[in-house]
């Protein structure tokens, strides 16, 4: 039995069996995520806890025990829900398995990008709920229709999502300050010490390059790597 409000093993919501419910409480787990990624996007990971969620529905903490026993289950079922917002692809066999795997990842970027507190999470929790197994089952889909198998599938697979889960964690950090002035600075401290840093210098707007510009870039390169490597 899970003690009231405790967290546990990440992911544990999608395997624990659902406790028998003896009446229709008031609330919902769909109501009690929306709220949790309301206040997610509002507050970050450190904002959020059962009773600010309860304050929120205008209800008692307690209730919202029923559906969701821990703090940990809150993160997982709200992570789950916003990969919810990435459009699945029709799946047909003639689609381009590079079409395919790109869309996913400007849009698994986008979706990050909205939500900044799910980059963290999709980086160390496991990622087992539906809408998400929905999207990886459609990524080693289009990478095995390719031609991958084996571990270089699972390699494939798993270097599509981390690319973007780590891009896009180091973006939403650098926006959760005033990013120009890191910028200044950052670009002052490598013009002082050109003897230290000579290639940071020699391409200093290329380091700091804006961040469509180099995800572009990034996300071309492992595609061609993975076609390379499929041939």
């Amino acid at each position: 039995m899970v003690a009231k409000g405790e967290n546990e093993t990440p992911g544990a919501v999608w395997f624990r069996t659902p406790q028998r419910r003896r009446r229709t409480p008031a609330l919902s787990r769909d109501r009690i995520v929306a709220a949790a990624v309301e206040r997610l996007d509002r507050e970050g990971i450190d904002g959020l806890s059962l009773r600010k969620i309860a304050a929120d529905l205008d209800a008692h903490a307690t209730s919202l025990y029923w559906h969701v026993p821990t703090k940990g289950d809150v993160l997982d079922l709200a992570v789950d829900e916003v990969f919810g917002e990435i459009a699945l692809p029709d799946g047909h066999p003639a689609m381009d398995w590079k079409e395919v795997v790109l869309a996913y990842m400007h849009q698994l970027r986008a979706m990050l990008l909205r939500h900044p507190w799910a980059a963290s999470l999709a980086g160390t929790r496991p990622l087992a709920g539906p809408h998400a197994l929905e999207r990886s089952e459609a990524v080693y889909a289009a990478l095995a229709r390719a031609g991958f198998s084996g571990a270089t599938l699972a390699a494939a697979a798993a270097g599509v999502s981390n690319l973007v889960i780590a891009t896009a964690a180091t973006q939403a950090a650098w926006a959760s300050r005033p990013e120009s002035d890191s910028r200044d600075a950052l670009r002052s401290l490598i013009s002082e010490r050109q003897d230290r840093y000579p290639t940071l210098a020699a391409h200093l707007e290329g380091v700091l390059g804006d961040w469509e510009s180099q995800f572009e870039i990034t996300a071309r390169v492992f595609i061609e790597g993975l076609d390379t490597e499929r041939r």
